[in-house]
C-alpha cells in the first residue's frame, strides 16, 4: 500500500490532469482552489464555483475539507461560510474515494438533489419545501450574480465595473465571497 503522501500527490496530479482548472495556494499540494461548474440539466447549469480544498495530513484517511468560494443558494451549503453538509466528505468519507469523486460525482449529485431535511441553509430549505417556483428562481439569481463573472475569467478589474446593485440601488462587492472553509 502506498503511503498518504504518495496518494494525495497522485490524486492532486489526477485533478491538475482531468478538465477542472485547478489553482494551488502558497505553492503547496495540501490546499488549492477548483473551478466547478454546475451540472447540466440542473437549476446551477452555466454557473461556476470556485471550491476551496484542504487536504488533511491523514488524507485519503481522513476526509478533505471543501467550501464554495463564491455564494450559492442550496439548502446544505451554507451561505456564509461555503461549507457542505455532505454525509459522503463528512462521515462516511473512505480511502477508495479521490479528489475526482468529489468533483464528478459527489457534488454534482448534491447541487442535483438538495435534502432540506437537513440543512446547513434553513432559509434555502424553508423555502424550497414552501414554494419550489420561487426557490428554483432565488437558485437561478445567486448563479447569474454570483457564479457567472468566473466563466470568462474576469478579472477582478473587470468585474467590479459590473457590480450587481443589492436591490436598494447600492452596488454591492463584498458580498461576491461567502467565506473560508473551516479546518
Amino acid at each position: 500500500m502506498s503511503s498518504p503522501s504518495k496518494r494525495r500527490d497522485m490524486d492532486v496530479m489526477k485533478l491538475m490532469m482531468s478538465d477542472y482548472k485547478v489553482e494551488p495556494i502558497n505553492d503547496g499540494i495540501n490546499e488549492f482552489n477548483v473551478d466547478f461548474h454546475g451540472p447540466k440539466d440542473s437549476l446551477y447549469e452555466g454557473g461556476v464555483w470556485k471550491v476551496h480544498v484542504e487536504l488533511p495530513d491523514a488524507y485519503p484517511y481522513k476526509s478533505p475539507s471543501i467550501g464554495f468560494m463564491n455564494k450559492i443558494y442550496h439548502p446544505n451549503v451554507d451561505e456564509g461560510s461555503g461549507s457542505v453538509c455532505l454525509d459522503v466528505i463528512n462521515q462516511s468519507w473512505s480511502p477508495m474515494f479521490d479528489l475526482l469523486n468529489i468533483f464528478e460525482t459527489f457534488l454534482p449529485q448534491l447541487l442535483l438533489y438538495p435534502n432540506p431535511s437537513d440543512p446547513l441553509n434553513g432559509d434555502a430549505a424553508s423555502l424550497m419545501l414552501r414554494d419550489k417556483q420561487q426557490y428554483e428562481q432565488k437558485v437561478k439569481e445567486y448563479c447569474e450574480r454570483f457564479a457567472k463573472e468566473n466563466i470568462a475569467n474576469a478579472s477582478a478589474e473587470e468585474s467590479s465595473d459590473e457590480d450587481v446593485s443589492d436591490g436598494n440601488g447600492v452596488a454591492s462587492s463584498d458580498d461576491d465571497v461567502a467565506g473560508h472553509v473551516d479546518p
